[in-house]
């Protein structure tokens, strides 16, 4: 019988978020300036040589530990709680070093995916992925416009992660265009601010539609239920750190009541700065749209940026923001 991984949490992950391969990519950034086959060889010539030497973390490698250790709760007949998949560009000749060190390191990841170059995207649904963790803005993309599962695009390592919670795991969501869709912040960007908390008191009641993560943190919090210990003490832990404040709260806690997701904590700043407040939390991953936000949490807090759909009026926007400022 075909194993079914629909009732797991499965994270696809890049090789190059798992592990640090910036040296590798280096190579073959470099060399594709002067010519693209060259490029190939180089890399692979670099990985064959450097096959036996260790890899450092990727800036998802903390949660993907996290994460594998609650399959320590898993019942005998129950499929995996997590599952989590390497799928890489590198061919299944230079990914040897991946495998290795996965190995090395004793991490449970049995499956994987090499594609040599070519984008694995297409495979993400039979692979029953809920998240897909890259740094390869491109494919990141792709899956934002299908809408297949949630995606984000990890920054560089913070400095350390020796702080973070070994018994728990700690996930941090933006609200606007994270979880929920773009639709208030669009207001928020193209009215004012004061229009967004007008717009957003007068429609508490009616909830807010789902964003790209929004399926993401309901299979989390659906998770919850088959871990041990009621859910304010899981070792599953929720926050959703927001620039909302009042009178824009409550539509956000409503709508969570709608959709039967419990959050364990949620942070309505009305501007005050999240990294503050993350590097108290110690999230093993952060989402957010904005690099304002992102830029400043990843230097101590895993962090990853969620792309708007391409045919948003937001991704419209900044592409006229940036000519402007060349202007």
């Amino acid at each position: 019988m075909a194993l079914d991984l629909s009732e797991s949490l499965v994270i696809g992950i890049s090789a190059t978020a798992l592990f640090d391969l910036s040296e590798a990519d280096k190579i073959f950034q470099e060399t594709h300036k002067q010519d693209r086959d060259t490029a190939i060889e180089e890399y692979r010539k670099y990985m064959l040589e450097n096959e036996d030497k260790p890899l450092k973390d990727g800036t998802g490698m903390p949660l993907v530990q996290a994460l594998l250790k609650l399959n320590e709760f898993q019942k005998d007949g129950e499929s995996p709680i997590v599952e989590v998949i390497v799928m890489s560009r590198n061919s299944p000749e230079t990914g040897f070093r991946v495998l290795k060190e996965i190995r090395r390191r004793g991490l449970k990841i049995s499956r994987s995916a090499f594609t040599a170059g070519e984008s694995n995207v297409d495979y993400l649904e039979a692979f029953y992925v809920d998240l897909f963790l890259t740094t390869n803005e491109e494919d990141a993309q792709k899956i934002v416009d299908s809408n297949v599962c949630a995606a984000a695009i990890v920054k560089a390592p913070p400095k350390s992660s020796d702080y973070l919670n070994e018994n728990q795991v700690r996930f941090a969501f933006d609200a606007d265009a994270v979880i929920f869709n773009e639709e208030s912040e669009i207001i928020n960007q193209t009215e004012g601010l004061s229009e967004f908390h007008k717009n957003e008191d007068e429609k508490q009641d009616t909830p807010l539609s789902r964003g790209p993560h929004a399926n993401l943190l309901i299979k989390l919090s659906k998770m919850q239920e088959r871990l041990p210990g009621r859910k304010e003490f899981s070792p599953v832990r929720l926050a959703i750190m927001t620039a909302r404040n009042s009178p824009a709260e409550m539509r956000v806690i409503k709508t969570l009541r709608d959709w039967d997701v419990y959050v364990d904590e949620a942070f309505f700043l009305g501007g005050l700065e999240k990294s503050r407040f993350l590097k108290a939390f110690k999230p093993h991953i952060f989402f957010d749209d904005q690099d304002s936000h992102l830029d400043l949490a990843s230097m101590d807090i895993p962090s990853a940026k969620v792309l708007y759909p391409s045919h948003s009026p937001l991704t419209e926007l900044i592409k006229n923001r940036k000519k402007a400022n060349k202007e």
